[in-house]
C-alpha cells in the first residue's frame, strides 16, 4: 500500500522566525523506514547556520526573559491546545519518518503536548526565598533567573516528546533556544515550529536546525559564550563527547543518556499483571527507548509461566507498516535492525533459546520480529548494552540479594521495574537498586509531572516536574539589610 506523503512539509532551517535554506544550499534525505522510500529533502545546517541560530536566540533573549511569567505561560498553553488539535496529523508524520505504529505515535503526541501544559503551569511557580541570616543578621534573598541561550539536542526515537520536554521548561524559565533534531527524524520537530509560531512564540525565541554535521554544529555552539545550557537526550557515548565540549565554556549540562533496564518479577508477583507491564516496558516504540526493559530477571518459581505468557503475547503482535494498523512497526534504520539481529544471534549461539521470533525479517523495511529469549547466558552481549529493539532476554533468579547484584551490574542507572504483591518488599528492593527511576508494579514511568532521569552513566539532571524547570535557571543570591 502506498502511503500519501503530506504535500506541505516544513523542511528548511527555522532561524529568527524565518524559514531559510542552508548557507551552502545543501540538503539530506529523510526516509520511511518501513518502505525504504524517501519522504523529503531537508536543509542540512552548517556551522555558519548554527552561529546564525545562536545570533537569533541571543537577540531575542532579553525581551523573552523580561516577559511576565503569565504571558509565557499562556503561550505554552496555546501550544498545548494546538498540538492536541493537530495530534493526528503529527502522529501520521511521525510514523512515516520514524517507523513506529500509529498507536505509539498517538500516545507520544499526548505525552508531548502535556509538557507544554505542565510547563505553562510551572512558568508561574519560579519561587525564591527570603530569610534572616542567623549569624550576620543580613537578609538573604535567593531568586532564580533564566540561564540564557539553551542548546537542545534531541534523539530520533521520540521525535516530538523529546523536543517538547526541553522546549517547555526552557521557555517557561525565560530562556531562548536552538534545537537540533536527529537527522533521521527532523520533520516532526520542524512541523512543531509552525505550532509555536501560531501559539505566539516571538521570532528568535525558538530556532530549529537539522544537520548531518551534528558534531561540528554542536561543537561550535557549545564554544559560543552566549550558550549557557546544553540539554541532550541520546547515547552515553555522544553525551561524553558533548560534556567535553561543554567543559571549555562551563556550559550547564542536562544529560539524559543510555539505559539498561532490569525488569524483576518476584515469586509473589501477579504474573498476568507483570506480562502486561512487560509488554509496555518492552514493546513501547518497538523497544527503541532508553526506558525499555532490557534484562528480565524472573524468579525460578514463576519463570516458565511468565516466559510462556509473554512469548504468546509478543508472538501474536502483528508486524507491518505503522499506518496500516500494525502493532509492531519498522526500526528506524538498517544499522539499528542489524544491531538487534546481531544481539539475538550472539545470545542463541551461546545457548539461549527463542520462544518466539529470533529470525531476521526477509523483505523490504527495517523490521525485526518480537522475540523472547530464555536460558540467556551471562556472556550474552545484549545483557551489557541497550538492545533498542523488540527483544526480551530472560534469566532466572532465586534470591533477592542475587537479583539486586545482577540488576546493579551495569554502568547505567536510568530505570528499573519491579513486580511484587508485597509493597514492603517492592520498596525495599527499590532502595537497593542503583537507578534514578523505579516502576513498581508499573511498566511505564514517563510522566510530564515527574523528575525523569538517571544516575551513574545514564545522565545528569532531571527533565519533567519542577526539577526540569530548574535546569534552565540560575540561582542568584542578594545580601541586604533593612
Amino acid at each position: 500500500m502506498k502511503h500519501e506523503i503530506p504535500s506541505s512539509l516544513a523542511s528548511g532551517l527555522y532561524i529568527g522566525g524565518q524559514w531559510r535554506e542552508a548557507s551552502d544550499g545543501g540538503t539530506f534525505p529523510v526516509y520511511d523506514p518501513a518502505r525504504e522510500e524517501k519522504i523529503a529533502d531537508v536543509a542540512n545546517g552548517t556551522v555558519e547556520d548554527a552561529i546564525a541560530a545562536v545570533d537569533a536566540a541571543s537577540a531575542a533573549f532579553a525581551g523573552w526573559a523580561a516577559r511576565k511569567p503569565r504571558e509565557r505561560a499562556e503561550i505554552l498553553r496555546r501550544a498545548f491546545d494546538i498540538l492536541t488539535r493537530e495530534k493526528g496529523r503529527f502522529a501520521r508524520l511521525m510514523t512515516l519518518e520514524n517507523g513506529k505504529s500509529l498507536a505509539d505515535s498517538l500516545g507520544e503526541m499526548a505525552y508531548a503536548a502535556e509538557f507544554f501544559r505542565w510547563y505553562a503551569e510551572e512558568a508561574v511557580r519560579n519561587i525564591g526565598t527570603v530569610m534572616h541570616s542567623p549569624a550576620s543578621g543580613a537578609r538573604i534573598l535567593a531568586h532564580h533567573k533564566p540561564a540564557g541561550v539553551a542548546l537542545l539536542i534531541t534523539p530520533w526515537n521520540f521525535p516530538a516528546a523529546m523536543g517538547t520536554r526541553k522546549i517547555g521548561p526552557a521557555l517557561a524559565a525565560g530562556c531562548t533556544v536552538v534545537i537540533k533534531p536527529a537527522s533521521e527524524t527532523p520533520l516532526t520537530m520542524l512541523a512543531l515550529m509552525e505550532v509555536l509560531e501560531e501559539a505566539g512564540v516571538p521570532a528568535g525565541v525558538v530556532n530549529a536546525l537539522a544537520s548531518r554535521a551534528s558534531g561540528a554544529v554542536a561543537d561550535v555552539m557549545l564554544h559560543d559564550p552566549r550558550v549557557r545550557v546544553v540539554s541532550f537526550t541520546g547515547s552515553t557515548a555522544v553525551g561524553r563527547t558533548l560534556l567535553k565540549s561543554a567543559a571549555d565554556n562551563i556550559v550547564k549540562p542536562a544529560m539524559e543518556l543510555g539505559g539498561n533496564a532490569p525488569f524483576i518479577v518476584c515469586a509473589d508477583g501477579d504474573i498476568d499483571a507483570a506480562v502486561e507491564g512487560a509488554l509496555v516496558a518492552k514493546m513501547r516504540n518497538m523497544g527503541e527507548a532508553c526506558t525499555a526493559a532490557n534484562r528480565f530477571y524472573v524468579h525460578d518459581s514463576v519463570h516458565d509461566e511468565f516466559a510462556e505468557k509473554l512469548a504468546a503475547r509478543m508472538g501474536a503482535m502483528r508486524m507491518g507498516h505503522g499506518l496500516e494498523g500494525a502493532e509492531v512497526g519498522a526500526l528506524v534504520n538498517a544499522d539499528t535492525r542489524d544491531k538487534v539481529a546481531g544481539f539475538v544471534e550472539d545470545a542463541v549461539a551461546k545457548g539461549a533459546r527463542a520462544l518466539c521470533g529470533g529470525r531476521r525479517h526477509e523483505g523490504r523495511g527495517f523490521f525485526y520480529p518480537p522475540t523472547v529469549l530464555v536460558d540467556v547466558p551471562d556472556t550474552a552481549k545484549l545483557l551489557c548494552d541497550e538492545i533498542f529493539g523488540p527483544v526480551a532476554a530472560l534469566q532466572r533468579f532465586s534470591g533477592e540479594d542475587e537479583v539486586v547484584r545482577k540488576a546493579n551490574e551495569t554502568e547505567y542507572g536510568l530505570v528499573a521495574y519491579i513486580y511484587t504483591r508485597d509493597q514492603k518488599r517492592g520498596l525495599g528492593l527499590a532502595e537497593k537498586l542503583e537507578f534514578g527511576m523505579i516502576g513498581l508494579n508499573r511498566g511505564l514511568v514517563s510522566d510530564a509531572a515527574a523528575p525523569f532521569g538517571g544516575v551513574k552513566q545514564s545522565g545528569l539532571g532531571r527533565e519533567g516536574g519542577h526539577e526540569g524547570l530548574m535546569e534552565f535557571l540560575e540561582t542568584q543570591y542578594v545580601s541586604a539589610e533593612w
